[in-house]
């Protein structure tokens, strides 16, 4: 598998975020003052992809997020994650923070995926704060033969082979 049949797979179409994400990993909380992700501007949440076979997988890091603050979308060959960990409650004056360094408040991930993969059969699960997606490779962009056939009438079926496609 060549790096342009990766690169089809996931197409990454935003670099203000990719800008904000190295700002925030080079200066971490300077520019972005308690370290809180809001609905117009989250926070990014790292991930990994690879393709295994017929399936392309993909896992995001959300540690410590509830299970029912994780949104999962599909729009054409679009995903969305959106997920949230909210501030801390120190409103009872329970205490004074000595470090806040976890990032909280709402995180949201994009990826357009390409045409070869199939987005009617996604399967997702979270376990030990990863969010995991199995996307199978669509039908249509999975290699295949294509029987060869003689145009000679006279051929008795001997001229016949296979070629991959």
């Amino acid at each position: 598998m060549g790096v342009m049949e990766v690169e089809t797979m996931l197409m990454r179409t935003d670099p203000f975020r990719d800008l904000d994400r190295l700002t925030q990993q080079l200066w971490g909380n300077q520019f972005n003052q308690g370290n809180l992700g809001t609905v117009a501007r989250p926070s990014v949440m790292p991930m990994d992809a690879w393709r295994d076979g017929d399936t392309f997988h993909v896992e995001f890091d959300l540690p410590g997020v509830s299970l029912d603050a994780i949104d999962l979308d599909v729009e054409r060959n679009v995903v969305t994650v959106k997920a949230e960990r909210p501030p801390r409650d120190d409103q009872d004056g329970a205490g004074e923070p000595l470090a806040a360094e976890r990032p909280r408040g709402v995180f949201s991930r994009q990826l357009v995926l390409g045409d070869n993969l199939d987005t009617e059969h996604i399967t997702a699960s979270y376990d030990a704060g990863v969010l995991s997606l199995d996307i199978p490779v669509a039908e249509m962009a999975k290699p295949r033969k294509i029987s060869v056939n003689s145009s000679n009438s006279s051929s008795n079926g001997h001229d016949r082979r296979a070629i991959n496609a």
